[in-house]
């Protein structure tokens, strides 16, 4: 087994997700299989229950564990499936520690971080990759962060007790540009790899985030006080265009064969065309688009990270640039002329999310893309939304409402599930995770997927209220995924509507660039034909 352990330097949010799942893509190229893993210092158990403003997304995996969005970006760059081995927080490590004490596990020994943390966290390590050739862990946080260090510390054991074989550090560094001065900086990644080296640890490998390319005596420099190699200082420019181009980026800073000379693997040569082919279609698309995203969390495009890259997917597969517009749904609520919103709007979506701020808004754009038979495609929430503006304004139940945002309702159309009634606790306990949906023949939802069945991810509380489904049969609408084993409506369309879709589950989570999901492509699909129409007539 060959383990590459992924730090971060200067400042957060440089992209360390996206550099692990590219290399991971290289490796893939080159015959490998990889898993890739992330282990989060945070005390949270899991970011379940953590504000999208602030965090971004929760990202679920098919077994139901609510993770960080970069576990999207795993997911997406390579060919693997992740499961809750592949995860971890200084949450869950205390907690376990904690349980296996009050246990008695530990026969009556001190528990300390070393070596009881450490070895929790190495175990988690040796187990995430029992089917792999490599397996990639991302260390979130910044080096030099106080809850990051019993981390960085079960890392320097892992790699004492393998005598320096089969590890291979990469860190990852801001070379920041003083547009004052008018030059790069390379004294913060000095000092970020001094406190790498104060703990024990000495990368193989820096990859230098910039935004304007390094010279080669800036190279030598960092190779010189960082003690690396010349040919390991990577460049990792700012992307221009899109994230997809980072393993081409990458390779061509020949980062794969780095990794594979210093990890002793013979594989075959890197087959990198299927990602030039994605990136030749994002940069010469034949058409455009602008989708209407009609959401509540305006400053912080994380919060919809999956919605984003799958209607990116969903471009290249109908050779399409999606332009995305944020829509202020608590605007949307309180404008006097919805139409202003929607005017240079080809399609609208309708993304998943919790509360009622908004919510009336959100209706408002269902109601708009219903009646001007606009390509509509509402994801969870987006779902639901659609169910009340149908029973509002179609079946005429005017005060129609889901019973989280109005308990009292006398038209629940949207209800919490049976089995979420009696619960207290917030974190890991929804709807959660991938399960079965059996498709209506003759549907959209049936032409789109091109199968019977199908499984997808779900984190969700509410469902459509059954009690009303002939209500809503009898008046145009069909059900056309339906969970087969709990009878819970899963798929939603309009019979009389050129793409009118709602979704209860996240097709978000499944779609990746190479392989773009279904529901995603066809609603672009029926976008780019309305406009084909408009212009033809």
């Amino acid at each position: 087994m060959k383990y590459i352990f992924i730090t971060g330097g200067v400042v957060s949010s440089l992209g360390k997700g996206l550099t692990a799942g590219s290399l991971g893509a290289l490796l893939e190229c080159r015959g490998l299989k990889v898993c890739t893993q992330k282990f989060d210092p945070y005390l949270n158990i899991d970011p379940g229950t953590m504000n999208p403003a602030q965090h971004g997304e929760v990202y679920v995996l098919q077994d139901g564990t609510e993770t960080d969005l970069d576990l999207g970006h795993y997911e997406r760059f390579t060919s693997s499936t992740l499961s809750k081995k592949h995860t971890l927080t200084s949450g869950q490590i205390y907690s376990s520690v904690l349980q296996k004490e009050r246990n008695g596990d530990y026969l009556g020994k001190t528990v300390q971080v070393i070596p009881h943390v450490t070895n929790e966290i190495k175990e988690r390590i040796y187990a995430a990759g029992e089917d792999a050739d490599v397996v990639i862990t991302e260390i979130g946080g910044t080096t030099g962060d106080i809850e990051g260090l019993p981390f960085l510390e079960a890392l320097r054991q892992l790699a004492l007790e393998s005598e320096g074989k089969n590890v291979l550090f990469i860190h990852v560094t801001l070379i920041p540009f003083l547009r004052a001065a008018g030059e790069l900086k390379t004294k913060p990644t000095q000092q970020s790899v001094a406190k790498l080296r104060e703990i024990g640890i000495q990368p193989d490998i820096i990859i230098c985030r910039t935004e304007i390319p390094i010279s080669d005596d800036m190279r030598q420099k960092i190779s010189l006080f960082c003690n690396v190699p010349l040919k390991s200082v990577i460049e990792e420019l700012d992307l221009k265009i899109s994230v997809y181009e980072l393993p081409l980026l990458l390779h061509s800073e020949k980062l794969d064969d780095i990794v594979c000379q210093k990890l002793r693997i013979e594989t075959q040569e890197c087959d990198i065309r299927p990602w030039e082919n994605v990136v030749e279609k994002i940069k010469f698309p034949k058409q455009e688009c602008r989708v209407g995203l009609v959401a509540k969390y305006l400053d912080v495009k994380d919060a919809y990270k999956s919605v984003y890259e799958a209607l990116s997917h969903s471009g290249i597969f109908n050779d399409c640039k999606v332009n995305v517009e944020v829509i202020d749904a608590e605007e949307l609520e309180q404008a006097e002329d919805v139409d202003e919103f929607f005017r240079d709007i080809d399609g609208i979506l309708l993304p998943g999310g919790f509360g009622n701020r908004g919510i009336e808004g959100k209706i408002l754009a269902a109601r708009f893309a219903r009646k001007c038979r606009i390509p509509y495609f509402g994801i969870c929430l987006g779902m639901q939304v659609a169910v009340i503006e149908f029973a509002r304004h179609v079946l005429s139940y005017a005060d129609a409402n889901s019973t989280e945002m109005v308990p009292e309702t006398s038209h629940p159309v949207i209800r919490m599930l049976f089995d979420q009634k009696n619960v207290t606790k917030k974190g890991g306990t929804m709807r959660l995770g991938s399960y079965p949906c059996k498709l209506t023949p003759n549907s959209k939802a049936f032409a789109s997927y091109r199968t019977t069945y199908v499984n997808e991810r779900h984190r969700h509380r509410y469902e459509f209220n059954n009690d009303y489904r002939k209500a809503f049969e009898d008046h145009g609408m069909i059900f056309s995924g339906i969970n087969p084993d709990f009878d819970l409506v899963e798929i939603l369309e309009l019979e009389d509507h050129p793409w009118f879709i709602g979704v209860q589950f996240h097709p978000e989570f499944q779609s990746k660039p190479q392989c773009t999901h279904p529901l995603f492509s066809s609603f672009i699909a029926a976008i780019l034909e309305r406009k084909a129409d408009n212009k033809t007539n």
